[in-house]
């Protein structure tokens, strides 16, 4: 059976990861976007992005439009494979099933 992984699990990660997930493969989302979707104040998503960034579940890229700067979160191969997995395990719980091995 599939086991919890304690990084996505928390909520604020796992909406996060969500959100990323269901874009294409490609493509990243605007830190603000982001924020408004989690609800997740500018410090709380920093630092989940940040725990997710170490776990190697997103990539982020910070760059400039005009004058602006703007940052971006996109899912990674390594964190489409761990969301995955998650789904699994919760799937497990609802389904009545162990998610213990």
């Amino acid at each position: 059976m599939a086991e919890a992984d304690e990084i996505i699990h928390q909520s604020t990660r796992l909406k996060i990861m969500s959100v990323l997930n269901a874009l294409p493969e490609d493509e990243a989302l605007e830190f603000k976007r982001l924020k408004a979707i989690s609800q997740a104040t500018d410090g709380n998503l920093g630092a989940h992005l940040a725990t997710l960034e170490k776990a190697g579940y997103v990539a982020i890229e910070k760059d400039f439009v005009g004058k602006k700067p703007r940052t971006r979160a996109q899912i990674t191969r390594a964190g489409r494979k761990a969301y995955a997995a998650h789904l699994q395990y919760l799937k497990a719980i609802i389904e009545g099933g162990s998610a213990e091995g």
